[in-house]
């Protein structure tokens, strides 16, 4: 009998453990702002990308962690689904100032 390499699919990769490993300041009063924003966008049936979009112009001054972080407290996002949003969100923001 062989033993299975099981340790391969416990290790979280690079990225992953990065994104753990940095603790995120959601206090400060522009973010705490935005998340609200985007949580009350929300309420009122707007879309995600809706709320998403609304908090990026707040917060498109700040680190991707943190934008990352407000997405999933104010928009309602998976941590994957922050990211996307984050990426889309910039690259339509950079469209507009074309």
């Amino acid at each position: 009998m062989t033993k299975a390499n099981t340790s391969s699919t416990s290790k979280p990769t690079e990225g992953q453990a990065e994104a753990k490993a940095k603790p995120v300041n959601l206090n400060q009063p522009t973010i705490q702002a935005a998340i609200k924003r985007g949580q009350e966008l929300i309420k009122a049936g707007k879309t995600k990308v809706e709320a998403a979009m609304s908090m990026f112009e707040t917060l498109e001054k700040e680190e991707r962690e943190v934008i990352v972080a407000a997405f999933i407290k104010g928009a309602n996002l998976t941590e994957k689904g922050a990211i996307t949003y984050f990426y889309n969100c910039r690259r339509k923001a950079k469209k507009q100032t074309k």
